[in-house]
């Protein structure tokens, strides 16, 4: 087939060198540059390997070089604002080479996502508007599965990120210049993790107790949806340089906005790991507004109950809020994310949304999620057996096909609309 596949870094485990194996089988060959120890592990001689062991500063040198002596017409990652990738998107740019980008599912916790180009606030779906993702779902009607209100495969993914942590710290000596993705080192990552789970046994029984009080009180609030500074949603895809300062701006506008009689109910992300000290800082800032008999910090818990009887969800761009979506919740979303259309999401004026929250145009959202679910959400996890198996089989022909999944959805709908000749119609219309 002529073709050359260069993987870089994957997400922590052995999928990307079962995708590289499954891709071989097409006919393709493959390619392998490792940063560290745990990339050389991870890819277990799934084809050749090269390491990259110089300093960061060479990288795009370095690569391009690379590039154009193996003949790459390929480029595969996982996240593509991690600085090795930023730079590899850059070379392959200016190589003609095509990106494929891998990431969570936006969809979670069964579906992985697999694009072109960019993800997240990069991804085609910002530039998409919903007219013209109906023009892919309209040719057929469509039974929604409920989406899942868990995190799914949750210790799968801690324990394969602890391997991939041990080897950067114990096992790393040929790679002097690896430079993480994230801020801080591996050894203060490491902290963080391991101060979360000696306390995870003392902060559990306290959530389930406010929850629980939370629950049963009747009382009507609206649900922040929490995320973690180190992502890449929140470092790149939003106007906060941490947790902290979305949370005082939601109190801020929940005190002049909201209803006397609301609270606001702040929950925080099930891998969070304690770096912000985010309770207390609610609380100092709640005293300074004079709400702290209004609001509640949860440490985790579960979802799905929280927002069936919550009154809004605000977030920056968490894929949690397409959960408060499904349910018809209203939701303020402050960042850049994939989601952020304006049938079905609030944008700005967080005060007058607290005030007078609107619902969603549910019909809309689900014209959009059916949109996802035929192109770049794929069934399928990075973190167990059986899921990696069912994505890499249905990634592997999207990798391979000329065009990018969401240009491949309108191929297919406008072969099945010539063979049926089916009108245009909206699928929402057709659900009635």
């Amino acid at each position: 087939m002529g073709r050359q596949f260069l993987f870089l870094q994957g997400p922590h485990g052995p999928f990307f060198s079962e995708l590289a194996r499954h891709l071989r089988k097409q006919g393709v060959t493959v390619l392998k540059v490792g940063f560290n120890r745990a990339d050389d592990r991870e890819w277990a001689g799934a084809g050749p390997y090269q390491p990259f062991a110089e300093p960061f500063e060479n990288w795009k040198t370095w690569l391009t070089s690379l590039m154009s002596e193996r003949d790459v017409t390929d480029v595969c990652l996982y996240g593509d604002t991690r600085a090795y990738h930023a730079k590899a998107i850059e070379v392959a740019h200016q190589l003609g080479a095509t990106v494929h980008v891998f990431e969570e599912g936006y969809l979670r916790p069964f579906w992985v996502t697999y694009e072109r180009g960019g993800s997240n606030g990069h991804s085609r779906l910002m530039e998409i508007d919903l007219n013209e993702m109906r023009r892919a779902c309209d040719v057929e009607n469509y039974e929604q599965e409920e989406t899942p209100p868990h995190w799914g495969a949750a210790w799968r993914h801690a324990l394969h990120g602890f391997r991939h942590h041990f080897d950067v710290l114990f096992r790393n000596g040929a790679y002097p210049n690896f430079m993480p993705h994230r801020p801080t080192s591996t050894w203060a990552e490491l902290g963080y993790y391991a101060k979360r789970m000696l306390l995870l046994p003392l902060l559990t029984p306290e959530c389930k107790m406010r929850e629980a009080k939370l629950l049963k009180g009747g009382k009507t609030y609206h649900l922040v949806l929490l995320q973690m500074a180190i992502d890449a949603s929140m470092r790149d895809h939003s106007p906060y340089k941490s947790v902290t300062l979305f949370m005082e701006d939601c109190l801020e506008a929940f005190a002049k906005g909201a209803p006397a009689d609301h609270h606001l109910v702040m929950k925080s992300h099930p891998f969070e790991d304690g770096r912000e000290r985010l309770e207390a800082a609610m609380k100092r800032c709640a005293a300074r507004l004079g709400v702290s008999d209004r609001v509640v910090f949860l440490h985790g818990g579960k979802l799905g109950p929280l927002l069936d009887r919550a009154r809004s969800a605000v977030t920056v761009n968490s894929t949690a809020g397409q959960q408060a979506l499904w349910r018809g919740l209203p939701i303020a979303v402050l960042g850049s994310a994939v989601y952020e259309k304006p049938e079905f999401t609030k944008k700005g004026d967080l005060e007058s949304f607290f005030r007078h929250p609107a619902a969603p145009d549910a019909a809309a959202y689900r014209d959009y999620r059916q949109f996802l679910l035929m192109s770049s959400q794929v069934r399928g996890s990075f973190y167990t057996r059986a899921g990696r198996r069912n994505a890499v089989e249905q990634i592997t022909p999207k990798m391979l096909d000329v065009l990018d999944p969401y240009d491949s959805a309108w191929r297919q709908a406008d072969v099945l609309r010539e063979k049926t000749n089916v009108t245009h119609l909206p699928i929402a219309a057709k659900l009635g």
